[in-house]
């Protein structure tokens, strides 16, 4: 039996070689996405360039703290959903046990990929054994939620804000669902059910962002943070990690991510069946000219 599928031919055009930027000070490591002129929208390129960046980050000794930042106005406007850079259909060699995706049919495609490169990659990443900050300004959403809340800690610009509207295209919320544990269940709710942006202010007095600070001191003040971390014991940071991430998985983290994977991927499935397209056929220019609209920026 033979049930595979015939890969598709999709033109793909990559408006960078360099879609993560990767630089040491002061043994601290300053991983940057680096499409700015997408709003760092992540694809698998992207993907596969964060992760090599975390890897050599890991891998050496003289770094003792990494910052993952956005290069531009925004951190992250979130997964690639429209530009010509898009390459879902691109196969990348996977660094988890996970099959290779363009050659399954229907459903199972995306299934597989997404087992990958978003939630099994964020796994991953949440789990390197050095402090880690996400030093964020003007958008997070939704994919980019994904790469904040991985970091151990979050200093965020005053303007910045934390939204996944995804609930727009029947989707309830991104694949890597800590939501209800970064903020309260209520909160959470309304947080996906409505969609809205969520201030740094906010954010903060939910303890989802460690500190604000002024959008042209951001990089002075995660580098004070930073070189804190780096002063403090090796092997002390990665047991306090370990301790934290233990606290969270008896309240059942990785269950519950488990268990909204498969809501995500029937969701995704349904759209397919009813609109013929994976993500109800709202791309990027109509998500983001929806969510301007709801924060009546238009």
């Amino acid at each position: 039996m033979n049930d595979l599928v015939e890969p598709a031919k999709v033109g793909i055009v990559y408006e960078t070689e360099s879609p993560v930027l990767y630089e040491t000070d002061n043994q601290i490591a300053w991983i940057t996405l680096n499409r700015p002129d997408f709003n760092n929208a992540q694809n698998g390129q992207m993907t596969y360039a964060l992760d090599d960046a975390f890897q050599k980050a890991t891998k050496d000794d003289a770094v003792r703290c990494i910052v993952l930042a956005g290069n531009g106005k925004h951190f992250s406007a979130g997964h690639d959903i429209g530009t010509p850079g898009r390459d879902v259909l691109k196969h990348f060699d996977n660094r988890l046990m996970v099959p290779p995706h363009i050659n399954k049919p229907a459903a199972e495609l995306l299934y597989t990929r997404e087992q990958e490169q978003y939630l099994g990659m964020c796994r991953r990443w949440r789990d390197i054994p050095k402090p880690t900050i996400a030093m964020v300004q003007g958008a997070c959403v939704a994919g980019g939620l994904m790469l904040a809340w991985v970091c151990d800690l979050i200093v965020a610009s005053e303007d910045a804000f934390f939204q996944d509207p995804v609930n727009r295209m029947g989707i309830p919320g991104v694949e890597y669902f800590a939501h209800a544990f970064e903020l309260p269940p209520r909160v959470a709710m309304e947080f996906l059910l409505l969609g809205e942006r969520m201030s740094a202010e906010r954010a903060e007095q939910f303890g989802m962002v460690n500190r604000i600070v002024a959008r042209d001191q951001l990089r002075q003040e995660t580098a004070k943070m930073a070189a804190k971390l780096v002063a403090q014991p090796r092997l002390g940071n990665w047991l306090t990690k370990q301790a934290v991430h233990h606290v969270e998985e008896l309240r059942g983290k990785r269950a519950a991510m488990d268990a909204q994977y498969h809501m995500h991927h029937f969701a995704h499935a349904q759209n397919d069946l009813v609109a013929g397209n994976s993500i109800a056929g709202l791309d990027a220019t109509k998500m983001a000219a929806a969510n301007k609209a709801d924060a009546g920026e238009n």
